[in-house]
């Protein structure tokens, strides 16, 4: 079931205030890769990612609309969510970078569909790209998980703007 809600209430608050107050919220950080056509790769940093069901086991990220890889991620049946863990900032960053080819520099293994994997994270998801829900100024995209393994390891977060771990 979809269903759409009245409009809310005019907002008492700016766009800059409402990105500060969620980044009090922590997140851990992903990257989500994937493989093109021309079996070259992409992958972009998101914190946006969660868990929708166990049955059928459902995972949910999202895309800003603006994002030059909206077509790639959108068109792409497979694509792997890698959770990095707290010694992985650079990563972070670099698949943050627009412009920039990380893959010559990082470390990763293919998946049973070719999708890339990177190494040192505490876990990784193969999912099928089953939906996507325009909100706003992003793409939600709904992945079935097809296949997923875990290392366990301190997380890397974001909170306030910057990178950092538990404890």
């Amino acid at each position: 079931m979809h269903t759409i809600s009245p409009r809310a209430e005019e907002r008492a608050f700016d766009t800059a205030h409402f990105r500060q107050a969620l980044g009090q919220f922590a997140t851990g950080v992903t990257v989500i890769t994937t493989r093109l056509a021309d079996g070259t790769f992409r992958g972009l940093t998101a914190s946006s990612f969660n868990s929708v069901s166990l049955d059928p086991p459902l995972v949910l990220w999202s895309l800003s609309n603006g994002a030059n890889s909206m077509p790639i991620f959108t068109g792409n049946s497979h694509y792997v969510i890698n959770v990095l863990s707290a010694g992985q900032a650079h990563l972070a960053k670099l698949f943050a970078t627009r412009g920039s080819n990380p893959w010559e520099t990082v470390e990763y293994e293919l998946s049973r569909t070719g999708q890339p994997i990177l190494k040192g994270g505490s876990a990784w998801f193969e999912c099928h790209n089953r939906s996507r829900y325009p909100e706003g100024d992003h793409v939600i995209f709904v992945g079935e998980v097809e296949l997923c393994e875990f290392t366990p390891a301190p997380p890397l977060i974001f909170h306030g703007g910057q990178f950092g771990s538990l404890g």
